[in-house]
């Protein structure tokens, strides 16, 4: 990875870059007052870790929301590239290159704040600093290893300055029982009110769900179903629960903290991106005699709110509005997890339960903001005869367990809309359960292959002597194959 850093001051340089350059808490970021005026005096024992903190909860919305975030989406059915760099990914070209922003955000932006958080908490006995520390470490790096494979961990912050290489499985199994620690941190901890934590500002009880849905996440792509399903069951249980990055920046200026879809668009990658005609939009679009509207469903709502223009501006009120929260952990996922996982496992009546719970969720207007919540929408309940052969969710006649499980995929196709989720379960059954993967096709007609994972960073790839040749964009990653 990025060389190791030992430097106090890069650190220190490190977090404010991470503040200021995004603009999140600024009135709340105070230099200390009783520093010595020569700044080449500061080290990184005078900053408060619960910066560190912030810094790192930046840098993870990065990973988890930005540029890499709408790569996997032109290459998953989500997404459509118009002009430059993204006309270029949408064609299957990527450039190693495109992955050093992410690179740095993880390595140096989120791992380099939350083993400091982790430090000075343990020493301090902050439990609740050093758990929320766990599970934004756990977050990052459970993306990266989903979208990569096989990524450096174990030896990464540790002083080594060329750290190996992990098996993708080896650091999911790690990051589960980073996961479990932190859990325990938390559930021994005391909520506080803690402006620092952008996320659930120092809600001990919502980073213990957040925590446990991403263990189900994480099992889940490693197909372990049981397991999952487990864990989700203790994960967010509430809307109120979703983990979320919530731009706070001014309404009058173009610039600062925004949406980071809306700011791309309101700046130089106008006109380069957005939903377009992509398969996504054919399944919402009400119009569309391929859509999924039917007698109980009405996507109408979700149809514009999903929608981007990619002209930027006031068209976009919807998902990338200026001031739309970026969904990161949600209970919508949570619930998917559990009628996926539900049905694999306990059968149809077991998913259908978890489904329907989430329709519910959507049919009181869950999923929509202000722009959208009087425009038309129906997620009337299913029924176990509406997957039965001839049933409106399974014309083709396949077995009710099948049916019920691709309209479950299919949900979460559209309810992971902005989020890794869509990409993350194309690879994850393309293979093994092609039957219920949603079927959006490649972007050009002389494409023949589907992508099965994202380029290492190219400053990676030249810097880290243990760093493998990359085997490129068609190589499956290992929980996949």
């Amino acid at each position: 990875m990025i060389k190791n850093i030992t430097n106090k001051v890069l650190h220190c340089l490190t977090l404010c870059t991470l503040v200021f350059g995004v603009s999140v808490l600024l009135t709340s970021c105070s230099v200390p007052t009783d520093l010595n005026d020569n700044p080449n005096e500061i080290t990184v024992g005078d900053v408060e870790a619960k910066l560190f903190l912030n810094g790192a909860q930046l840098a993870n919305t990065q990973v988890q929301a930005g540029h890499v975030n709408r790569i996997t989406g032109l290459f998953s059915g989500q997404l459509t590239g118009f002009a430059s760099v993204y006309s270029n990914v949408y064609g299957y070209s990527l450039s190693a290159a495109e992955i050093n922003s992410l690179w740095n955000h993880l390595y140096i932006g989120v791992l380099t704040n939350v083993r400091y958080v982790q430090v000075n908490a343990d020493a301090t006995g902050d439990k609740l600093m050093l758990g929320i520390a766990k599970v934004v470490e756990a977050h990052a790096f459970g993306t990266a290893a989903a979208i990569f494979g096989d990524i450096p961990y174990s030896e990464s912050g540790t002083g080594i300055e060329d750290p190996k290489f992990d098996s993708q499985k080896s650091v999911f199994q790690a990051l589960a029982s980073l996961l479990d620690s932190g859990i325990a941190d938390l559930q021994a901890a005391t909520s506080r009110s803690e402006e620092y934590d952008i996320y659930f500002e120092g809600d001990a009880a919502k980073w213990v769900e957040a925590a446990y849905t991403l263990k189900a996440r994480y099992l889940l792509q490693m197909k372990d179903y049981a397991g999952a399903y487990a864990a989700a069951l203790n994960g967010i249980s509430a809307a109120d629960g979703d983990m979320l990055f919530k731009p706070r920046g001014d309404a009058s200026s173009t610039s600062g903290d925004k949406n980071l879809f809306w700011t791309i668009l309101a700046g130089s990658r106008g006109g380069d991106i957005g939903t377009g005609d992509s398969y996504l939009m054919g399944l919402l679009d009400p119009t569309n005699g391929a859509s999924r509207n039917n007698i109980k469903t009405d996507e109408t709502a979700r149809f514009g709110y999903n929608r981007i223009d990619e002209s930027g501006g006031v068209a976009n009120k919807g998902v990338v509005e200026q001031f739309e929260p970026h969904r990161l952990v949600t209970y919508s996922e949570n619930l998917l997890i559990l009628a996926e996982c539900g049905a694999r496992t306990a059968g149809v009546a077991t998913g259908l339960g978890h489904l329907n719970e989430v329709r519910s969720y959507l049919n009181n207007g869950g999923w929509l903001n202000a722009a959208f919540d009087t425009v038309a929408y129906k997620y009337e309940a299913y029924l176990e005869a509406d997957f039965a052969a001839g049933g409106i969710e399974n014309l083709d006649n396949i077995a009710p367990e099948r049916a019920l499980l691709r309209e479950i995929i299919e949900e979460r196709f559209v309810s992971g809309f902005g989020t890794f989720m869509p990409f993350n379960d194309s690879r994850r059954l393309r293979k093994s359960d092609g039957d219920i993967a949603v079927p959006f096709p490649l972007n050009t007609p002389s494409a023949t292959q589907y992508v099965e994972r994202i380029l290492y960073a190219q400053n990676e790839l030249n810097s880290n002597t243990n760093a493998p040749s990359d085997p490129g964009i068609y190589a499956t990653t290992e929980v996949n194959q």
